[in-house]
């Protein structure tokens, strides 16, 4: 067979595997909307976040929802879902697990704990300590944890949504900035509106819409679909505008640490998600333009608003009005 002929095979497997993830990234983001109502702009983010592999930060005040999210999520996917409770005590262990030692076997034996799960939810992560912080730190940017010198794989797709209370601060420890980088996107839930709220209150909240829930996906499925994803094209252009924000949120006087070039990546990687939730086989400036707040606002450390949020994703938003995209 020649190369002629399989080009066409190939273009149409390509072409239908991102129809694929489009189709699973709609699915999602229909399932998340109707669990966690009036906070369409979280969920699209959280879709997002899924269809591009990476870690969710939701800052927020308790009852908002940030927790129905997570379990929304997990169940969209058909996957197993681990829970895991902030607090000043809690050891590293608790979170990558721990060898024990087997009488029977004379040897010891590793004991997974639940970050080996495909989605986590670290419910206040800022009550945590930071050196079992630091225990996430590998397992999100190498979906592995290493425990008495071993790397242990966890599974893929493997998805951190982590919440933290941004009202409530005695007895906290702050997101040191290699933890926050870690994160793909970051966002807030809000208040929802009072008809929003008044049939919450009458429907009991969102724990009947979530176990009527059906799944979208499977890991496996979701694996492909985020590798269709990252597959979708950027042309240079649009990298260079990529580049262009990034660079820019070094040069603000008022922010003491701009976004690194792993959030110049994770800026692209979200737009590839937002272009093939669109339908879309390649990114634009617009797709950049839009994520640009969500990705790269918790990276900026703001002077006097260290661990601001909402403070650097204002910053973002005025660098993407203020410079010149590239024509489409």
């Amino acid at each position: 067979m020649t190369t002629e002929e399989t080009l066409p095979a190939a273009a149409a497997h390509s072409a239908a595997g991102a129809a694929r993830a489009a189709e699973i990234g709609r699915g999602l983001l229909e399932n998340l909307s109707a669990v966690v109502r009036g906070a369409a702009e979280a969920c699209h983010l959280a879709a997002l976040a899924v269809l591009a592999g990476g870690h969710l930060l939701i800052e927020d005040v308790p009852g908002v929802g940030k927790t129905m999210l997570a379990k929304a999520v997990a169940a969209s996917i058909g996957a197993d879902l681990a829970r895991i409770q902030g607090h000043p005590d809690l050891l590293p262990s608790d979170i990558t697990g721990v060898s024990v030692y087997n009488d029977s076997t004379r040897d010891w034996e590793f004991r997974p704990g639940p970050v080996f799960a495909h989605v986590v939810l670290f419910d206040e992560l800022n009550r945590t300590p930071p050196r079992s912080q630091a225990a996430l730190l590998e397992a999100m940017e190498e979906q592995q944890v290493s425990v008495d010198g071993r790397p242990w794989p966890l599974p893929s797709p493997h998805l951190v949504l982590a919440t933290q209370n941004p009202v409530e601060q005695a007895g906290t420890f702050p997101l040191v900035e290699s933890q926050m980088d870690r994160f793909l996107v970051a966002t807030m839930l809000g208040y929802p509106d009072a008809s929003t709220e008044a049939a919450l209150a009458v429907g009991h909240g969102a724990q009947p819409v979530l176990s009527r829930l059906r799944p979208v996906a499977t890991p496996q499925s979701l694996a492909a679909a985020q590798s269709e994803v990252a597959a979708t094209h950027v042309h240079q252009s649009v990298a260079e505008y990529a580049v262009s924000i990034v660079r820019a949120s070094r040069e603000r006087p008022e922010v003491r640490l701009g976004g690194s070039p792993r959030s110049t990546i994770a800026l692209l990687s979200t737009a590839r998600a937002e272009a093939s939730l669109a339908g879309r086989d390649f990114v634009t400036p617009a797709d950049v333009k839009a994520v640009a707040p969500a990705v790269l606002g918790h990276r900026l450390v703001v002077e006097g608003r260290r661990g601001s949020i909402a403070a650097g994703a204002a910053i973002v938003g005025e660098l993407t009005g203020s410079l010149p995209a590239p024509r489409p």
